[in-house]
């Protein structure tokens, strides 16, 4: 038995130097679940095993996900070639148009906002079209133009409508700022048109703008008290959507009455809500009671996103006034864990309300 295992194996190394003679330059290709084994004879087929040393390869690598890419705002060199979709005169007109009240927008420059509005492509949609699907990596960010939109959220395998679109607002930015796959999958309602951003371009100009923006407003929102039960990574999320108006003494920034689109923090001055009423008989000229002031850190405008009415009350600027703004898909998906802190503070109005009118009016009725 010894005998004969001994013949075969003088035949098997006999014929692996063979083989590894006869097709020396596929020597060194190594699959991780195929390894190869060869022997030698002479010292010399030796010396070349010990220099080479052959790479493993594996077949079963996957792709690195687009999501993977690092990306630091602070070091880019900001050396890409820049992104340019040629467009009509009236093409253009309406871009404008649909990107005038977009958040992430505010606060470029001139030139960014060019080189945005250079780098954007239009894409129609048919019903039923899904734009984006959840779980997908993030390859543009889309301004609508026209359209009505469904965001679905898949969770524990079933997927619910948890909002929509009209018309108006954008969608796609989370992805593309988190290097995260698509939290939601859109689907198009009706025919649309929308204006979409590639990947490259808005991280070179809008995710870097938005560093900048972070660094500036940290430590102001880390100190809102209303904004403690968010995880310090949600709080950064709200830096990075939030935009900045400012308004002149006595300018009107929300009026009663109006449909609820934003969500107000006063960063400086200070802000006077008034209420008008038929219950009060010493009333201002202007037919309106003030109510309250917000100074630095206090926020207003959440009482009609929170019932979904439209604005209860009005407010107007006491000097000049600077507010820190996000609209109100943003706050709808970042601002949940705080909705009941926002909710406690309805009774707080409406004893408010007591104390000034003599009744417990239903402050969501703009016209009571």
């Amino acid at each position: 038995y010894f005998t004969k295992l001994k013949e075969n194996q003088s035949k098997g190394a006999a014929f692996g130097h063979e083989r590894n003679t006869a097709f020396r330059p596929s020597r060194g290709v190594n699959f991780a679940d195929e390894p190869m084994q060869t022997d030698s004879e002479d010292g010399e087929d030796d010396e070349d095993e010990e220099e080479f040393t052959a790479p493993v390869i594996n077949r079963f690598t996957r792709r690195v996900s687009v999501c993977a890419e690092a990306f630091n705002p602070d070091e880019d060199d900001d050396s890409e070639p820049r992104v340019i979709h040629p467009k009509t005169d009236e093409q253009r007109s309406r871009l404008q148009e649909a990107c005038r009240d977009i958040l992430l927008f505010k606060s470029l420059d001139p030139e960014q906002m060019s080189q945005v509005l250079d780098a954007m492509f239009e894409k129609l949609v048919k019903a039923g079209e899904h734009v984006i699907d959840q779980g997908d990596d993030g390859d543009n960010f889309y301004v609508i133009e026209r359209g009505t939109y469904d965001i679905y959220v898949k969770s524990e395998g079933v997927g619910r409508c948890v909002g929509t679109y009209d018309n108006r607002g954008s969608f796609g930015e989370l992805a593309l700022m988190y290097n995260t796959p698509r939290a939601a999958t859109i689907i198009a309602t009706s025919p649309g048109a929308l204006w979409g951003l590639d990947r490259a371009t808005f991280r070179r100009i809008i995710v870097k703008n938005n560093a900048k923006k972070r660094r500036m407003y940290e430590s102001f929102i880390e100190s809102l008290p209303f904004l403690k039960s968010l995880e310090p990574s949600e709080r950064m999320k709200v830096v990075d959507v939030i935009g900045t108006k400012t308004y002149n003494d006595d300018e009107k920034i929300i009026a009663q009455g109006d449909k609820a689109d934003c969500f107000y923090i006063v960063e400086s001055g200070e802000v006077r809500i008034t209420i008008k009423t038929k219950s009060k008989q010493d009333m201002e000229v202007n037919g309106a009671v003030e109510i309250a002031r917000c100074s630095r850190g206090q926020y207003f405008g959440e009482l009609a996103l929170v019932t979904n009415k439209p604005r209860a009350a009005s407010a107007y600027a006491v000097g000049h006034v600077k507010c820190l703004v996000m609209d109100v898909q943003a706050f709808e998906r970042l601002l949940g864990p705080c909705m009941d802190i926002m909710k406690r503070n309805i009774a707080t109005y409406e004893e408010q309300l007591v104390d000034l009118f003599g009744t417990n009016m239903d402050i969501s009725d703009p016209n009571a």
